[in-house]
């Protein structure tokens, strides 16, 4: 559904720019938040600090996946193909608003590189694919799980039906565009019955390719799923005064007089829960890691090997462009020239060679510049987190 130049006017162009830059400003606060808070969607609770400190890293991750599965073009009618958009998957794994920062990424680093969708269409395209599915992916994610069981299949279910919903509403989305500031003198009705119609069987593939993430990362590590975090308890360890060998009895089990001896007698169950503690943060850290290098590795085996094997029918939106003489309209891309234009390497012969070094380039771009935005992110999640806490203290003289 990526939106060339001339298929929408400069004005709606630059209007629709000025949303897409708000909407990516608001995403970036609200990223922050969800990077550096570890409290599950709605107050469903987490794991503390430790939530963003999982977002933070899978963040970049889910950006070059949504790139390496965007060139996996799959069939849906005769003439006609469709591919991931990524709204609905990326929300429910790392956040509605990084979310929408994934997809962005993404998008920028297609029309780019790959010249994938206009330049002067970017605002268009982020506000349709970026913005529009996730947002109405994500409340009918939260809405359906409001009423479903707290199960983890809940959340492979809601995620099918968001992600299903969520590429017609983007059909929707482009057609409200083109009737403001569409170039060619087509029939909206016409617009509209192709793009909905031909998006929702899209939206098959898109909501079985998203379950079938969702589902797998659920069943490994839910706590790495933002949209499953209030399925997650976090694991408490509790010190119990234990009176020491020897010691009489106290009725209600009243402390000692100056609390020396259940300080005693805790201190073993103190030593064994501290013990434990770094045993147990390095696991964590390893499991997050080894998701971390399966997901790289299948987008990698994504854009790398199986991309040559995709559709090469074209996409919902160019099938539907092409039938109304809409596509008269497209403009030449500014970056047509580029040696990775049209997803392969110039002066590289081989077509398989040549798409699979692209694909890999790709992901290898996008996971390096997400990953580097979601850093800045975090570290000032951080330092916004620790000023609050330092200016009370400087506040309270010692002895107070």
């Amino acid at each position: 559904m990526h939106v060339p130049d001339g298929f929408i006017d400069a004005p709606v162009s630059v209007a629709t720019g000025v949303v897409a830059a708000a909407a990516v400003a608001v995403s970036l606060r609200g990223a922050r938040r969800e990077l550096g808070e570890g409290g599950g969607p709605g107050g469903l609770g987490g794991s503390g600090g430790s939530g963003g400190e999982r977002t933070a890293p899978l963040a970049g991750l889910v950006a070059a996946f949504i790139f390496a599965v965007q060139m996996l073009n799959f069939p849906v009618a005769a003439g006609t193909s469709g591919h991931l958009l990524g709204g609905a998957l990326a929300a429910i794994l790392v956040g509605p608003y990084t979310g929408v920062l994934c997809v962005s990424v993404v998008l920028l680093m297609q029309g780019v590189l790959f010249a994938d969708g206009g330049l002067t269409a970017l605002g268009v395209n982020i506000t349709d694919m970026a913005v529009v599915t996730t947002v109405v992916a994500y409340a009918v994610f939260r809405g359906l799980l409001k009423l479903a069981p707290r199960r983890r299949r809940s959340v492979t279910v809601a995620s099918f039906v968001a992600a299903l919903v969520s590429v017609p509403a983007a059909a929707v989305a482009f057609t409200g565009i083109y009737a403001l500031g569409g170039t060619a003198h087509v029939s909206l009705d016409k617009v509209f019955t192709a793009m909905v119609g031909v998006h929702v069987l899209i939206g098959i593939g898109e909501a079985a390719i998203t379950a079938l993430t969702v589902g797998a990362v659920v069943a490994v590590r839910p706590d790495l799923v933002y949209g499953a975090r209030g399925l997650t308890r976090t694991m408490e360890i509790r010190t119990v005064a234990v009176a020491a060998p020897g010691a009489p009895a106290r009725a209600g089990g009243a402390a000692p007089a100056g609390g020396a001896a259940s300080g005693g007698a805790a201190a073993p169950v103190a030593a064994a829960a501290a013990a434990a503690a770094p045993a147990a943060a390095p696991a964590s850290r390893r499991s997050a890691r080894r998701v971390w290098a399966v997901g790289v590795a299948a987008a990698l085996l994504c854009a790398g090997v199986v991309s040559f094997y995709a559709s090469a029918n074209p996409d919902g939106l160019e099938k539907v462009a092409a039938d109304n003489g809409i596509d008269k309209k497209t403009e030449d891309h500014a970056a047509q020239d580029s040696p990775l234009a049209d997803y392969g390497v110039k002066d590289v012969t081989d077509a398989r060679l040549s798409g699979g070094l692209a694909g890999v380039i790709g992901v290898g771009a996008t996971l390096a510049v997400g990953s580097g935005l979601f850093v800045v992110v975090r570290r000032r999640a951080r330092k916004a987190a620790a000023e609050p806490a330092a200016v009370p203290a400087a506040h309270h003289p010692e002895g107070v």
